[in-house]
């Protein structure tokens, strides 16, 4: 019974989180439209970041053939199997779309997930009537599941039949109760109405938490205090990811209020860029890098763009650059000369 619940919160989970689009070993076309707007109108008004993959979008395009000859293959969990024959969801061909709103508030985190997709609702209700607790909030049926190395439970719900609604939040009603309006809400929907049209994207509201994240997660060689300092001043970050033919085009953003952090920023940027270009052109590189990789890099680095974007009452920041299969093809064949040469 506990090994049920568990499977079935990480399978949700996994599929809110869009796992699967690195799981993709086969896909399929002619699934019907979606409404990109109206998944995203379900999630709270006040997050601090969201997170929307059309997977969709991505099965149709030239690139994920590119991306899943890049990526390492998985080999098929025995507990996933067993739940794809009880229920007849496969996320691999089955999840469409995902949007996942984070937010924190002083030491607690949580997060709201809508998936669309084809689900067998009748299955998988029953499937987790049997490993978790079915309960009945105002005439809809919501199953409270406990999730693997996680001490909070987990409830979700169908809103309809093609929508599965998740969260980690024990006051799920209101989320459960949708759609939600306030003048907040009308904030993030001119920022996600910037990125129509993208296979994949984050919309993060800025603060000095944020930004204090963001710098630590990056690599220690690339961590930079101007860097972070900046990014604090900053109101939103975006990153767009968009397929075009073989290639995935990036669109990252920074927006603010005020002009000089924008002009330091992209000051920053573009010396960042040049810098970089000088060192893989300089002598030690040239003698140590493997010539294809740095190739590569070289022709990322000189293809990047930044600009600055002049909305009135905000300004931005915006760096494009260009996932192409050499990039792709050039990492891994020297991820694979690494291991081999290690040996």
């Amino acid at each position: 019974m506990k090994r049920k619940s568990l499977l079935l919160g990480g399978v949700l989970v996994a599929s809110a989180l869009a796992v699967g689009i690195f799981l993709y070993h086969r896909w399929h076309s002619g699934s019907p439209p979606g409404n990109r707007a109206e998944i995203l109108a379900i999630l709270p008004d006040n997050p601090t970041a969201v997170v929307f993959l059309d997977l969709r979008q991505f099965r149709s395009s030239a690139f994920l053939p590119q991306l899943m000859n890049w990526a390492p293959a998985f080999p098929a969990d025995e507990d996933y199997v067993k739940f794809v024959e009880a229920t007849g969801f496969s996320y691999e061909t089955d999840l469409d779309q995902v949007a996942l709103a984070f937010t924190h508030e002083g030491n607690v985190s949580t997060v709201f997930a809508v998936a669309a997709g084809r689900f067998n609702r009748k299955k998988i209700e029953a499937y987790a009537a049997q490993s978790g607790e079915r309960k009945n909030q105002n005439g809809r049926t919501v199953f409270q599941v406990n999730l693997k190395n996680s001490t909070r439970k987990s409830f979700f719900t169908f809103l309809r039949d093609d929508r599965i609604a998740w969260t980690n939040d024990p006051t799920y009603k209101d989320l459960f109760e949708h759609p939600h309006s306030s003048a907040d809400k009308v904030i993030w929907d001119e920022q996600f109405a910037r990125l129509g049209g993208t296979g994949v994207f984050a919309v993060i509201r800025q603060d000095a938490t944020t930004a204090q994240a963001l710098e630590q997660q990056a690599p220690s060689g690339f961590r930079s205090p101007q860097l972070a300092a900046l990014l604090g001043q900053l109101q939103w970050i975006t990153i767009g990811g968009k397929p075009e033919g073989q290639d995935l085009r990036i669109v990252m953003e920074g927006q603010s209020s005020t002009e000089s952090t924008i002009r330091q920023l992209k000051d920053f940027l573009s010396g960042i860029l040049i810098l970089a270009q000088a060192g893989l052109s300089g002598p030690v590189n040239k003698k140590q890098m493997q010539p294809q990789l740095r190739a590569t890099y070289l022709d990322l680095l000189k293809s990047t763009q930044v600009e600055d974007v002049d909305r009135g009452g905000t300004k931005s920041v915006r760096v494009i650059f260009i996932i192409t299969p050499g990039f792709l093809d050039a990492v891994e064949k020297t991820k694979t000369a690494g291991t081999t040469g290690g040996q």
